[in-house]
């Protein structure tokens, strides 16, 4: 099985792609951004051309989406609200199943504990993949932990799914 993971962010939206194997490795991790200067509604076309061409590339057969739960500041809410509509329409347009995760779910998937910070998320990803470094920046880190929270959601059982990504993919 192949998952792609998303961060939603409308000024920065992680990405990391995860092939389920006796280790799982990540084939692509990196962030998409739109200029803040840009209009709201060019930004998420922007994005949304973004996220086609990513998943048209990567071929995942799962998109995971780290659901937005809570913000303090309304707007920023509302712009990451967005983003992830506009993720998870281009998955279902490509036929992708999609998956949604809360923020405790992948810390406590992925670190053993909902109350996990960023760093510490970062540090099991670079430990789960066996990585000599921590992904940077911090959003394509959170975005593979959105894929290996799904791996670890579904098991062994329905990670046995066959890959669709192309094997020439590495890292980015």
């Amino acid at each position: 099985m192949f998952v792609l993971g998303i961060d939603p962010g409308l000024s920065r939206c992680g990405y990391g792609a995860v092939r389920h194997g006796r280790r799982p490795a990540a084939e692509a991790a990196g962030v998409l951004s739109t200029p803040a200067g840009m209009d709201r509604a060019s930004r998420l076309a922007e994005l949304q051309s973004d996220i086609r061409a990513l998943i048209a590339e990567l071929k995942p057969d799962v998109v995971a989406v780290e659901r937005v739960l809570f913000q303090r500041n309304v707007a920023t809410a509302m712009s990451v609200g967005q983003a992830v509509g506009v993720v998870l329409a281009e998955s279902a347009a490509a036929g992708c199943e999609v998956a949604e995760y809360s923020p405790n779910e992948v810390k406590e998937a992925v670190a053993g504990w909902g109350g996990a910070d960023k760093l510490e998320l970062a540090e099991m990803v670079r430990v789960l993949l066996g990585l000599p470094d921590l992904l940077r920046p911090a959003d394509a880190a959170d975005a593979v932990a959105v894929a290996l929270c799904h791996l670890a959601r579904i098991g062994p059982a329905g990670a046995g799914r066959g890959p669709r990504a192309p094997a020439g993919s590495v890292l980015r």
